[in-house]
């Protein structure tokens, strides 16, 4: 082969081996593509487990809108809480009974969005500046369990007030009753009726209000929920497997000096008040008050 030949082929093998060599250079240079993460689901809130009565220590304290907010440190972790207004020192050991948990409230007067509030009753031991208050709202959500804020007006309209209405309520253990009352689900249970002449069922206390209203009863069922310490007094819920849950008649509510845990199957004594209405929607068609308690 001639020179002349010799000469084109190596031109031509260094072409090739320089095209290579470049694009080579170019394939180790280029930015990798980052990886697309596959799409998550954002995880549904989840409502806390509080463990009531929950006991801390006021770490702040604020009030507006006819309710005070204090911050409780508590063991758990520290909650922010909703009463009504109440003296409340920064410092001060509270306890809080059941309340309802609220995701996301709005509040106008402290211009701030809470995004976890548990809107409760009171605080043990303290009485609320307002005054009228409901005694049962330890066991009731916050749409109905609370005493009326500054200027009168119900829960519904200082809530509103308060919070535009646009508080997302948390999933509660209790069904609202008619009259805004808290009414405990029905629980299946069978049991004997209470003896003596004004014996009654918790069914038969519904089916009779308007002619046992001030009449002194007596009535053999199970504590199917307990809230102590309000104004002073126990109140009981009380199932014995009668009544008609679709009508909440199943429900009987009972106030106490005495006590009784959940599960206790007792016979109360006491006097049965129809129609007793607590002011600020808060009514009852059926209660029986101060009663004795026995097992």
């Amino acid at each position: 082969m001639s020179l002349k030949k010799w000469q084109c082929v190596l031109g031509g093998v260094l072409c090739v081996l320089t095209f290579v060599a470049c694009d080579s250079q170019q394939q180790a240079t280029k930015a990798p593509e980052p990886a697309t993460p596959p799409a998550q689901e954002a995880a549904p809130a989840v409502e806390k487990q509080i463990a009531y009565p929950l006991q801390g220590k006021a770490k702040e304290v604020a009030a507006g809108g006819g309710f005070t907010y204090v911050l409780v440190a508590a063991p758990a972790g520290e909650y922010w809480v909703a009463v009504p207004e109440t003296e409340v020192a920064v410092d001060e050991e509270v306890t809080v009974n059941e309340g309802q948990f609220m995701q996301n409230f709005p509040s106008k007067s402290l211009n701030r969005t809470f995004a976890e509030l548990i809107f409760a009753p009171g605080l043990a031991g303290k009485e609320p500046k307002t005054a009228n208050s409901d005694p049962h709202a330890a066991a009731a959500p916050a749409a109905s369990a609370m005493p009326a804020a500054a200027g009168g007006a119900d829960f519904q309209s200082a809530m509103q007030q308060e919070g535009s209405g646009t508080a997302t309520p948390a999933a509660s253990e209790m069904a609202m009753g008619s009259g805004g009352k808290v009414v405990v689900p029905f629980v299946e249970l069978k049991m004997e009726k209470a003896t003596g002449d004004n014996a009654h069922t918790v069914g038969e206390l519904f089916a009779k209000a308007a002619e046992l209203n001030g009449k002194k009863v007596r009535v053999k069922a199970q504590v199917v929920k307990v809230s102590p310490g309000i104004m002073g007094k126990t109140w009981l819920h009380l199932q014995d497997g009668t009544g008609e849950p679709g009508k909440n008649t199943h429900d009987l509510v009972v106030t106490t000096a005495g006590s009784a845990e959940k599960g206790d199957i007792v016979t109360v004594e006491g006097v049965l008040a129809a129609n007793k209405d607590f002011g600020f929607g808060y009514k009852y068609d059926v209660i029986v008050e101060d009663v004795a308690v026995s097992r």
